[in-house]
């Protein structure tokens, strides 16, 4: 286990919240529950018939000793989730649409975020991101002042640590929304105890090229400055002059970075995407994401083709998350 983890683990055993995995159906899944309830370093919860996944965990030759199954369709407190989902969606959906819509595993879920009965919740193995994500904007809903939410990977090999965003969500983002996820992006850093040095990423570094591509990442640039002079963020750099001191010496001399930017925040999902896949498959770094930064509570999503490992080591980011948040929302009240 890398450092990152190791610290991770100690502090969500010792806090020991609760995680919602949605996708009770799936192998990966119920294997990544099962290890997570053996070591008992949080309280995994199960969506699905009681049976069926009791089956599924025989027949994997696991145990489910520790781990929590909720079936939508007896949950002893639908009637006070349907109640809320109604208030919270303000007229958008009534009594039968919200029943409805609660028996989607990853409705019902969300709802029990929301409503306190877990602390977080990781979905996506057998979904689309977007299955993921509607609910969540649309019941945990982002922050004040946060106009979007983002995905980032924390890329890890031994013990080097790097974040790379938006790698799931906004297409296209234009500079606010860039600037945005930048500051987004170094917090999320801080809270998994890596010194943010962000990079805003370009095929050009300090206007060697111009174009309406490098403006809007310069523009970005600015911005996320003016905001936030407290962090250290620059750009616009391509990679080998945000990662590496001999050409940052050689392309921006001036740059507080120095070659030495641990945060790379990509132009677009585009770019994100095959980035962190390349540094993935061909550097052979871990990609522990999508984390989904922004909302109220925290929520991600796995890839389709993610394994055990990878279910159980997002469970853990997700319960580091919770704990962050629920140590914010502690401060504000003191």
């Amino acid at each position: 286990m890398s450092d990152l983890f190791a610290s991770i683990y100690d502090q969500v055993k010792k806090e020991h919240p609760s995680i919602v995995l949605p996708e009770g159906d799936d192998d990966r899944v119920v294997q990544a529950a099962s290890r997570l309830g053996e070591e008992n370093v949080l309280t995994p919860i199960l969506i699905g018939d009681e049976q069926e996944i009791e089956t599924r965990a025989t027949n994997l030759g696991v145990s489910l000793d520790n781990v929590t199954i909720f079936n939508p369709k007896t949950y002893e407190k639908m009637d006070e989730l349907v109640a809320a989902f109604v208030a919270r969606r303000k007229g958008k959906e009534t009594e039968r649409t919200a029943k409805e819509k609660l028996t989607d595993v990853n409705y019902f879920g969300t709802m029990l975020v929301y409503m306190d009965f877990a602390d977080g919740l990781v979905s996506g193995a057998a979904h689309s991101t977007g299955d993921t994500v509607r609910p969540a904007l649309q019941i945990i809903k982002t922050k004040p002042g946060i106009q979007k939410t983002s995905g980032v990977f924390i890329m890890v090999k031994e013990d080097q640590k790097f974040v790379f965003a938006d790698c799931a969500i906004n297409i296209s983002p234009n500079a606010d929304e860039l600037a945005e996820i930048a500051i987004s992006t170094a917090e999320t850093a801080k809270s998994f105890d890596i010194d943010p040095k962000v990079a805003m990423l370009s095929f050009s570094t300090k206007g060697s090229a111009a174009s309406m591509e490098t403006q809007k990442v310069s523009e970005a640039t600015k911005t996320a400055q003016e905001t936030r002079p407290d962090l250290v963020i620059d750009g616009e750099f391509q990679f080998d002059a945000a990662f590496v001191p001999a050409v940052a010496q050689k392309k921006a001399p001036e740059s507080p970075l120095r070659g030495e930017a641990n945060i790379f925040i990509f132009p677009s999902l585009e770019s994100g995407n095959l980035g962190y896949k390349i540094a993935q498959r061909l550097g052979g770094y871990d990609a522990i994401g999508p984390i989904l930064q922004g909302l109220n509570k925290p929520v991600n999503d796995l890839s389709r083709g993610c394994s055990i490992d990878d279910v159980y080591k997002l469970s853990l980011i997700t319960a580091k998350q919770a704990i962050t948040e629920r140590e914010a929302v502690a401060n504000k009240g003191s």
